[in-house]
């Protein structure tokens, strides 16, 4: 009862129109900064470690921090076959099930190319180009995440990248989790490495004799992942990332009609995933509130993870608004990973909720969905960076390239406008790139056509006359 008293009186109400802005930006911090110097310094000496003995210290790294002593990283076919004979035929049959879900949905997102003539002759074009490799990372600590493959593979696979590496922490018999291994297969990925923490991004990112190079990684983990994912971006021998992030977080929207019960398994869903995991309930209902926090302390003694909750619970944060408006205000300025909007009319909320990562409508829609197979990614923006970053998509996994095809006509349109634009900036060589062309067709047009050149008709014709001024050139060198 002591432990229940305790956790009731740390989730108090906190009452937002009695607070200054001081306090409202302290009442929505978030618990722990992804940048702590030291933290930091440490990752510095891992990634540079790896950068320059590559292999060797990774095995001192991974004896060193995981406890085991790795002869290879690669996971080979036997602890693949080992890893189908562990998980049983009702999980597989989950996955499965999962990942179609998945799929279904992300294939909605292929991008699809443009073609626009932006002017007579001038033909533009946008492309769609996979990423060449990327590197996965799916986190095994405590709560090994098998859904995060297929959150990462799935997307990666729909959009064409030619090779997928993943990553995940060994257990100290040095065997990979069997339920990330089962579901790596299910996606089709074959290379899965024995790395974690950040080495294993260092070796993504750098490459070594094992593990190859890659070109932009993806996937949560702790606090030592992330800042080196942070870093390895920030170094232009390094390797892009999908975006940053930390520990996990919900923020819940409810009013009187919500039921407190589901509520308050809402928020622990979040609280159990780390100690610095943050949540938060804004309602203009004060009995809501005072239930939901009774749920919560009745409900997180029965968890197998309750210490973990209840260090999560300690900077969670009930927040009593004046009605649903101000609470879509609160949650816009907080920027939630996930948000879950449980009210009588909850769709009536999103024409006016924009920053989170991902939104859960209605009593019936717990974020434990998303989180596995509903279909959209759970790879999703936490920090607040909802506000200027997506979700992990298909999109995540391509380029997006450019194409400009001029025809003589489309020049002449538009050419003098890039020469004066070019010279208002000082750059003349840039002017004299589109003069020389324009002069040339001032010869070609005393060339007569029986009928209006077709596009490809011209650009040979200039193509021709172009190589012949050039050989001319050549030849008078040569001769002089």
């Amino acid at each position: 009862m002591n432990a229940i008293a305790n956790i009731e009186a740390t989730l108090a109400v906190i009452d937002w129109s009695t607070l200054s802005e001081g306090q409202r930006r302290d009442v929505l911090a978030r618990p722990r900064l992804i940048r702590d110097e030291r933290q930091l310094a440490a990752v510095r000496a891992i990634l540079a470690d790896v950068r320059t003995h590559g292999d060797v210290a990774l095995r001192e790294l991974t004896l060193r921090l995981d406890g085991c002593d790795l002869a290879s990283f690669e996971v080979d076919a036997d602890e693949f076959a080992v890893a189908e004979t562990e998980i049983g035929a009702e999980v597989r049959a989950a996955m499965r099930n999962a990942i179609a879900r998945v799929k279904r949905f992300h294939v909605a997102q292929v991008p699809a190319g443009i073609h626009v003539d932006t002017a007579p002759g001038v033909r533009c074009e946008q492309v769609i180009r996979p990423i060449g490799r990327v590197g996965l990372y799916a986190p095994a600590g405590s709560a090994p995440l098998p859904s995060t493959v297929w959150m990462l593979a799935v997307p990666a696979r729909i959009a064409g990248c030619a090779e997928i590496v993943l990553a995940t922490p060994p257990r100290r018999d040095g065997r990979a989790d069997p339920a990330i291994l089962v579901a790596a297969r299910l996606c089709g990925v074959t290379r899965v490495l024995k790395l974690g923490g950040a080495q294993a991004i260092a070796a993504l990112a750098y490459g070594t004799a094992s593990v190859p190079r890659c070109d932009k990684l993806f996937g949560p983990g702790n606090a030592w992942v992330t800042a080196a994912k942070l870093e390895v971006a920030a170094d232009p021998e390094g390797a892009a990332i999908d975006m940053p992030a930390g520990p996990s977080e919900v923020l819940v929207i409810a009013d009187d009609a919500a039921d407190p019960a589901f509520v308050a398994a809402d928020l622990l869903a979040q609280a159990e995933h780390g100690a610095d995991s943050q949540v938060l309930l804004v309602s203009p209902s004060e009995r809501l509130l005072d239930a939901v926090a009774r749920a919560v302390a009745a409900q997180v003694v029965e968890l197998p993870r309750r210490e973990i909750a209840c260090a999560a619970l300690a900077h969670a944060r009930l927040i009593r608004v004046r009605d649903l408006a101000e609470a879509a205000l609160v949650s816009e300025r907080y920027a939630p990973e996930h948000l879950i909007v449980q009210t009588r009319e909850p769709r009536a909320l999103l024409p006016i909720l924009s920053n989170a990562g991902s939104i859960f409508l209605g009593a019936w829609s717990p974020e434990t969905v998303g989180d596995y197979c509903a279909g959209p990614n759970h790879v999703l923006p936490t920090l607040g960076f909802a506000r200027s970053f997506s979700g992990v998509g298909v999109d995540s996994f391509v380029r997006r390239v450019n194409v400009q095809e001029l025809s003589p006509e489309g020049l002449r349109n538009i050419g003098g406008d890039a020469a004066l634009l070019a010279r208002t900036e000082r750059l003349e060589a840039h002017a004299r790139a589109v003069d020389l062309r324009l002069q040339a067709m001032t010869r070609i047009a005393q060339h007569s056509y029986p009928s209006r050149p077709s596009f490809d008709q011209a650009q040979d014709t200039l193509q021709g006359e172009v190589a012949a001024a050039r050989f001319e050139r050549i030849a008078q060198k040569a001769t002089a």
